[in-house]
């Protein structure tokens, strides 16, 4: 009788741990679901919150959505970068397969991605003269994959630091790594992009900005299997590369072009060659005043092409440090119909009211205005490597796809510029130099390096999208699909 009783308690005893058991993993479950459930809440509302119900202005009927705000990228310091999302327009895309996700990046150092990239390149609208109504952009690239325009660093644009002095201290290191926490953070608002396969793209400075982020993203990801930045590669137009070669270029491009002396040709070869470009000595600013005075009243960004006379003598002086002209990305240039005022709408139209309401920015309610460009971010900017073709290397020997393209009306990065610094990397050629086509057309010339591919846009300036549009987005579209430029003309 002992026995069995003792049998029957120990059965007894294994039920009530396995109930126990079981009520914990019940518990533990509902735990996960009610967290889980709470924090999907949480991201739902956070995107309802940023999604744009419509632009002041905007057309109607248009077939994608768009979101804007703030990501924290700093709690201590108070920095907070602005973002604008446009997706993919899915009434004109036909692509079956899950499209990417692409940030744009403008340089300067100090413009905006909203202000440039999105308003007068590749985004949906352009903003007409009036300052307040926009026009369809048919060429812009949410027509084959989402694009995501950040105003970086912080105090560029509608992004902002509630410490005063990250206005003085900024610099490439931590432009990057703001960044990189923006898009992290950024992912944990939007999780539908996690895994999708990511590109990062950018003009001008931003040939800083994007090889020094896409070399973040890459070593940080090494290791992992399924990394949520699902990195792929990057594309650069007009970029600023390497200080040594990119000098010596875009010398030869003025000189060539006709836009300088010989004796200016001489001293700007003499006295800049060897310079770090954003702190040159004053014999290298001295020859850039000469320079400028020789060029005359022309739009360096796109010298064949008028100026816009509204704006032509604020621009000049604020070209005091001469070699702010040189990198930083404003610009008055051509619209769809040619308008060489289109920063000037831009001004305009960001600076109303209901747009910044629209748009949800300049929540902190600040009293000066916005403008393209942060005077303070550029004439105060640090760290500057010389060259980022030791990035280059990196990212080749990596296997990353990547791109790089030139307008070759700009005399600011010069076609000769990014061509010369190219050839320092001594890479092999796979398709040798030739002319692409659009519509039948040449669109311009490219060449295919072993890593790398470089395409030359035929009468883009410095902003290629802008002046050249068309060409742009067939050119983005080869980009994606890993293909060569079109090289056969169509019959």
């Amino acid at each position: 009788m002992w026995g069995k009783k003792k049998k029957w308690e120990s059965v007894e005893n294994m039920g009530s741990s396995l109930f126990s058991i079981w009520l914990s993993l019940v518990i533990v479950l509902h735990l996960l679901f009610s967290t889980s459930s709470s924090s999907s809440t949480t991201t739902t509302l956070d995107q309802e919150r940023d999604k744009i119900n419509e632009l002041p202005g905007q057309p109607t009927n248009i077939g994608f959505n768009q979101y804007s705000g703030y990501i924290t990228v700093n709690q201590k310091a108070g920095r907070a970068l602005f973002y604008w999302l446009v997706e993919l327009d899915s009434s004109q895309s036909s692509t079956t397969t899950t499209p990417p996700l692409v940030l744009w990046l403008n340089g300067g150092p100090g413009c905006s991605s909203v202000g440039y990239g999105a308003a007068e390149e590749i985004g949906p609208f352009r903003i007409h003269p009036d300052g307040k109504t926009l026009f369809v952009n048919p060429y812009s690239w949410n027509k084959v994959a989402n694009v995501l325009f950040l105003d970086s660093p912080a105090g560029v644009g509608f992004s902002y630091s509630n410490t005063t002095s990250d206005l003085y201290t900024s610099g490439d290191q931590r432009t990057a790594e703001d960044a990189y926490t923006f898009l992290l953070n950024w992912l944990e608002r939007f999780p539908q992009y996690k895994h999708r396969d990511f590109y990062i793209t950018g003009e001008s400075y931003a040939g800083h900005y994007v090889p020094q982020l896409s070399q973040i993203v890459y070593e940080r990801n090494k290791g992992i299997q399924n990394p949520i930045l699902n990195f792929k590669g990057f594309m650069v137009g007009n970029a600023v590369i390497d200080d040594f070669h990119d000098y010596v270029g875009t010398f030869e491009y003025w000189w060539t072009m006709g836009l300088i002396s010989d004796a200016t040709y001489q001293n700007l070869n003499i006295h800049c060659d060897l310079e770090v470009a954003e702190h040159p000595s004053d014999e290298c600013n001295k020859a850039f005043d000469i320079a400028e005075l020789e060029q005359g009243n022309i739009d360096p960004y796109s010298i064949f092409t008028p100026t816009c006379d509204a704006t032509v003598s604020t621009r000049r002086n604020l070209r005091s440090l001469r070699i702010r002209n040189l990198l930083r990305s404003r610009h008055l240039r051509l619209s769809l119909n040619y308008d060489p005022c289109t920063e000037k709408h831009s001004t305009v139209y960001f600076n109303l009211p209901e747009v910044q309401k629209a748009l949800h920015a300049n929540v902190t309610g600040v009293s000066y205005p916005w403008e393209t460009c942060s005077d303070i971010i550029t004439d105060h900017w640090n760290d500057s490597p010389r060259s980022m073709l030791p990035i280059y290397q990196e990212l080749i020997a990596a296997g990353l796809r990547i791109w790089v393209f030139s307008g070759d009306t700009d005399s600011v990065v010069p076609v000769t510029a990014t061509r010369y610094s190219l050839d320092a990397l001594n890479l092999s050629t796979l398709i040798k130099w030739y002319p692409w086509y659009d519509n039948g057309k040449v669109g311009g010339w490219s060449q295919v390096y072993n890593g790398l591919t470089f395409v030359a846009v035929k009468g883009a300036g410095h902003e290629v999208p802008l002046h050249r549009p068309q060409q742009a987005l067939t050119m983005f579209k080869s980009f994606l699909e890993n293909k060569p430029m079109p090289h056969l003309r169509a019959i």
